[in-house]
């Protein structure tokens, strides 16, 4: 017995052979540090980059409604079931690089010419157990792992965005609600000035003009207010969608000021070095490594399969002698296959090796992407607080200007078409201001996702 399983641990010694090709990282095809000029706020030398959401959102309200989001989410629920059933998938290849000993026992009873002949028999062995001289097996478990570890990066990167996703929707809610009050002080003062404006008409202080004139700005108004009514309605389905279940009217946001200063400023960092860190990225990563090792698996099928059966048991003809010393037996039945002609494994190879290009192709896109956006997120940074600092001084100016001409139009001393003006005026200036501020939130959320440094 001890002589027979020499030749197994023989063939289990040589199976070291590795014919993947060693993986190196390719380059990053980006700066190794992030973009400065004149669009860029300068960096913070000592600031790490990235941020829990954690750190990231301090309003009570927007921080409850990415809890239940997590919770909730069925994209994120659909993720970590992948990440469950990569798992379970390289577990199974990774069992093919064992034996699997079963152990059999049977019983057989017949009878001729009036003679009964019975046979018991017991055995354990393993069966067709593929020696992997060339590493073929271990390539494919390989390309398992890797395949499962890029499905966590994936649910990962899904995690990352449904926080800023989430987020997002909040504040764009916030946006919509101050543009839906706007609209309808507007359309309130709007119909104030079409009032007073009808009261001169009919007094023969004003023309019909200057009614007609105060009605466009009472009906532009009103269109707002329905499309703001609608935008609203529509941003709380996106927000209830995200969270996975309704989200009650004391957890939406109480004013778009109240989030500018309950989402915080992410850093960014100096290096460029951080994508690498991105779960998009790492996922990319992973699979190409998946792709490096199914092509060792590739590789390692051109040359001959070896596999071994093998049993020990013992066999009788009388239950009572079944486990005595002559009852013993064993059986080793080695083969080895190898094709000649034909076949699919040059064409494997070719196309492995081609899907190795094209993951790396992927993985430097999500590198190029990654500074991309970081880029553009930084280069909104640097600029949206001098764009904010001006609008609302535009707010202000608008309004003197309002307030003089609709003073200068009481007195009889200046038209009603500059008064509407300088009141349309203002209008566009809220508004703006409420994008900008909006533009603003929105950033701070933009650069905790494209960054992907979530502690």
């Amino acid at each position: 017995m001890t002589r027979s399983l020499l030749p197994t641990a023989s063939l289990l010694m040589l199976a070291g052979c590795n014919m993947a090709p060693t993986y190196v990282r390719p380059a990053a095809p980006v700066p190794a540090t992030l973009p400065t000029g004149e669009a860029y706020a300068s960096p913070a030398m000592t600031a790490k980059a990235g941020l829990p959401w954690t750190e990231l959102v301090a309003d009570a309200g927007l921080r409850t409604v990415i809890e239940r989001a997590l919770d909730n989410n069925r994209d994120l629920r659909a993720a970590i079931a992948n990440v469950q059933s990569a798992r379970a998938q390289y577990r199974v290849q990774r069992a093919t690089q064992l034996p699997t000993i079963t152990a059999d026992a049977a019983a057989g009873f017949s009878r001729q010419n009036d003679m009964r002949q019975n046979n018991y028999s017991a055995d354990l062995g393993f069966s067709a157990f593929e020696i992997d001289l060339f590493g073929r097996l271990r390539n494919l478990t390989e390309s398992a792992l890797e395949t499962y570890l890029a499905t966590e990066e994936g649910a990962r990167s899904t995690r990352i965005s449904l926080i800023a996703e989430t987020a997002s929707a909040y504040v764009t809610l916030a946006a919509d609600q101050a543009l839906l009050d706007l609209s309808r002080q507007t359309e309130a003062s709007a119909r104030r000035t079409l009032a007073l404006t009808q009261s001169l008409n009919s007094a023969g202080l004003a023309g019909k003009l200057d009614v007609h004139q105060a009605e466009t700005l009472v009906e532009q108004a009103a269109s707002d207010v329905a499309a703001n009514v609608t935008q609203v309605a529509q941003d709380r389905n996106a927000l209830n969608l995200l969270v996975g279940a309704p989200v009650e009217d004391a957890l939406l946001p109480v004013s778009l000021d109240s989030l500018i200063a309950g989402v915080a400023k992410v850093p960014a960092g100096l290096s460029s070095d951080i994508l690498l860190q991105r779960p998009d990225v790492l996922q990319a990563e992973h699979q190409l490594k998946a792709a490096n090792a199914d092509i060792g698996a590739a590789r390692a099928a051109m040359f001959p399969r070896i596999s071994l059966t093998s049993a020990i048991g013992v066999a009788s003809s009388a239950l009572s002698s079944l486990f005595k010393r002559d009852a013993f037996a064993w059986s080793v039945s080695p083969s080895a296959s190898l094709p000649i002609f034909g076949g699919p494994n040059r064409g494997n190879l070719d196309y492995s090796k081609a899907q190795r290009d094209l993951y790396v192709a992927q993985y430097e896109k999500a590198v190029q992407t990654a500074f991309r956006e970081v880029a553009d997120g930084l280069a909104r940074e640097g600029t949206i607080d001098a764009q904010q600092a001006a609008q609302r001084r535009l707010v202000t100016a608008s309004q003197r200007a309002y307030d003089l001409a609709d003073q200068r139009y009481r007195a009889g001393i200046d038209t009603f078409l500059n008064a509407l003006t300088s009141q349309r005026s203002l209008y566009n200036a809220r508004q703006s201001a409420i994008a900008t501020d909006l533009a603003m939130v929105s950033n701070r959320v933009l650069l905790y996702r494209v960054i992907g440094a979530d502690q």
